[in-house]
């Protein structure tokens, strides 16, 4: 594995620019595994920006220069400027462990331990990078919300003030900041993502009990108004 990895690496560093001579890693099971990214990403046709930014071209993208108006951390913001571009030993180090590399990333990912693990899935992503380089093209990899939402829920517009007035309660956990040391941070989510998880959580689709609890006692329209709220924080 490491081996593989490696030479890859020369590949890179001999030939200038992102083009690979080996296989980084095994893309099918790298598809499985982005399940567990897919809740803040989306990668292959039609990817669009969410809680995280799309993936979709990210091997020799420039750190934080996928969308102007995308809210990045400050963290990903100061790397980017500082020059950090995203090869393939760039993204297997912030796999490996995001604040190492990004110190005030809001990325609520504790990474991952396992080489192979994170060589599948750069290998999955790499099919979604400008032209490819021995590794086909995928299909799209468009997956279905947690739950499907009755289309008037996903319209409500909701009360930003009263949203702040709600959010109390979750910011006894959920750090105001977008810190979120050992709890996932909140700040910037788009209302669509809010909503929807929050509505799996109420629905006990997502196990946890806290949430279900909190959810649970939430109507739609306060829902609406967190999600309106937690959009607009820094």
């Amino acid at each position: 594995m490491f081996g593989r990895v490696a030479a890859g690496l020369a590949a890179l560093v001999m030939s200038g620019a992102a083009v690979w001579a080996v296989p980084i890693g095994d893309p099918e099971e790298g598809e499985e595994l982005f399940g567990m990214c897919s809740g803040c990403h989306e990668v292959g046709q039609g990817a669009e920006n969410g809680i995280g930014p799309h993936l979709n071209g990210i091997f020799g993208r420039k750190a934080a220069s996928v969308a102007k108006d995308f809210r990045y951390s400050e963290g990903l913001r100061r790397a980017g400027a500082d020059g950090l571009v995203w090869h393939l030993d760039k993204l297997d180090a912030y796999l490996e462990n995001p604040k190492a590399l990004v110190s005030a990333t809001r990325m609520s990912f504790d990474g991952l331990e396992d080489p192979q693990e994170r060589a599948d899935i750069l290998a999955y992503l790499r099919r979604y990078s400008d032209n490819p380089q021995n590794i086909p093209e995928a299909d799209p990899t468009a997956r279905p919300r947690e739950v499907e939402l009755e289309p008037e829920v996903l319209a409500l517009v909701g009360d930003e003030e009263y949203g702040e007035y709600l959010s109390s309660e979750c910011k006894i956990c959920h750090q105001a900041d977008g810190n979120d040391e050992g709890i996932p941070s909140i700040t910037n989510w788009p209302q669509e993502d809010f909503v929807v998880a929050m509505h799996a959580y109420k629905r006990k689709l997502r196990p946890h009990p806290v949430m279900q609890m909190m959810a649970g006692r939430l109507s739609d329209e306060e829902i609406a108004a967190l999600a309106a709220y937690f959009e607009g924080t820094e």
